[in-house]
């Protein structure tokens, strides 16, 4: 038995359905994704025994104070964390994105003998694990005298298979070949077009990349814990690692207001560039 059709009221009415339907899991999503931080920047406002003993609350307090004095104490110098940390991080970030891109237009512009084998190699790289090279990498760079500096956490991320692979991927369907070589045909030589031209049609993807290697590096703990033990060359990370208190009490307000710290930075970035992601975004959607 054949149904009769929905007339056109009843059609927008189960659109506006399927429409209300979308945005409440997009916003049950949401206050999940946020729910994390929400609790850790209340409990950096919390004392130490109201985490403890009492019950879960989304209500700030009033001993973030405290919990400053108590971090200064406790060989957490958050400016000194903050400048490391960015050297780090922002130097890091700018020579991987740039030569990981370059990269990946050497592969993707140029037709020469060894492309293939150059790229296979690049993915046999890509799936060795860091640590595995750690203990070597740490020899090189004491016999060297390279040890707490920063130079060994921010030069090897120039040679990044990750982001290449990525940068390579993107620019396939995103990057016309014919732009390139009408620049060329205008006498524009082989730095100044990718300068000039490939990077802006790459910033998408390029502030994709630099969203992940900033939190990577903000973030990474094992190779400054092993490369870095004067105090004042300590990284975020590693101030916050230091934070878990004597044997007789922890004060967890303090490690929360640490944890906060640490985060931030990477919320400043990530709105810094997600505007080009989106507009990345927006550009594949009407590109034919």
């Amino acid at each position: 038995m054949n149904r009769a059709p929905l007339s056109p009221a009843a059609k927008r009415r189960w659109a506006i359905v399927y429409k209300v339907f979308q945005y409440t899991i997009c916003i049950l999503l949401a206050l999940l994704s946020i729910f994390p931080f929400v609790i850790m920047i209340v409990n950096a406002t919390r004392s130490s025994d109201q985490i403890q003993h009492h019950a879960l609350s989304l209500i700030p307090s009033h001993y973030m104070m405290n919990n400053m004095k108590v971090l200064t104490t406790k060989t957490f110098h958050p400016i000194r964390g903050f400048f490391n940390s960015a050297i780090i991080s922002v130097c890091a970030t700018a020579l991987c994105v740039y030569f990981s891109t370059l990269t990946a237009y050497s592969i993707v512009a140029y037709d020469w003998k060894f492309k293939k084998a150059f790229f296979t190699m690049i993915m046999c790289v890509l799936m060795i694990p860091a640590q595995v090279s750690s203990i070597g990498f740490y020899q090189f760079m004491y016999k060297i005298h390279l040890t707490n500096n920063f130079l060994p956490l921010i030069l090897p991320v120039i040679a990044a298979p990750a982001t290449v692979f990525f940068m390579r991927q993107y620019m396939i369907p995103a990057l016309p070949m014919e732009i390139v070589q009408s620049a060329r045909i205008d006498g524009a030589g082989e730095f100044r077009t990718f300068n000039q031209i490939v990077l802006p049609m790459c910033k998408p993807g390029m502030a994709t990349q630099a969203i992940f290697i900033f939190v990577q590096k903000w973030n990474d703990l094992f190779l400054p814990m092993i490369l870095l033990t004067e105090k004042n060359k300590w990284t975020m990370p590693m101030m916050v690692s230091q934070l878990s208190g004597d044997m007789y009490k922890t004060e967890y307000g303090a490690v929360y207001l640490g944890l906060l710290l640490t985060v931030l930075p990477i919320f400043v970035i990530y709105f810094m560039l997600s505007k080009y992601i989106i507009a990345g975004v927006a550009l594949g959607g009407v590109k034919e």
